[in-house]
């Protein structure tokens, strides 16, 4: 499996924006910079575009922001599998844009974190042929720790099914329900 400590900064520097009015002064994706991007795998190779994906989800418009998360999915959750180690590593940050009001493609981020959540594919086929652990590249590994990194942020649910758009409220749900197994 290729591996990057997140321990030291990505040569990806974060990008500064003005908030819109009526935002906290804290801008989304601060921590972007923490995460090696260019030293971690996305289905396309680097996973360095990753932070531009994120910041045109955050920051563009309704147009642009779910151009940037069908791509973003295509690169770490295509077709139901995980494919690639950055997909973990993107989990928080899906979790930090799917509660802030301003973003536009809130329910399919969301929706994109419960298909992260039920992801099994790849230890499916792993129990059919279990060789496939025995693989450098194992996406065994990268399907549970993205599945992971989903169940760890679910303490945010609560929030998320408090809000006011039921289609959010809705998707959260289903959410909780894929994390309640």
């Amino acid at each position: 499996m290729r591996s990057a400590s997140t321990e030291h900064p990505g040569s990806e520097h974060p990008v500064h924006h003005t908030a819109p009015t009526g935002m906290a002064r804290t801008a989304p994706l601060m921590s972007l910079s923490r995460v090696p991007w260019r030293d971690i795998q996305d289905s396309t190779g680097s996973a360095a575009a990753i932070p531009l994906l994120l910041n045109g989800i955050a920051w563009g418009d309704a147009d642009t922001a779910r151009s940037a998360l069908a791509d973003l999915r295509k690169r770490i959750c295509q077709y139901g599998f995980v494919v690639e180690q950055a997909t973990a590593a993107t989990v928080p940050f899906l979790w930090e844009l799917a509660q802030l009001p301003h973003i536009s493609c809130r329910v399919e981020i969301i929706r994109l974190l419960k298909a992260i959540a039920d992801a099994r594919q790849w230890e499916s086929t792993a129990a059919a042929y279990p060789k496939l652990l025995n693989h450098r590249e194992n996406p065994v590994v990268w399907e549970r720790a993205a599945r992971q990194a989903v169940r760890a942020r679910r303490g945010d649910l609560n929030r998320l099914m408090a809000d006011r758009d039921t289609k959010i409220a809705r998707a959260t749900t289903e959410l909780a329900h894929a994390l309640a197994d």
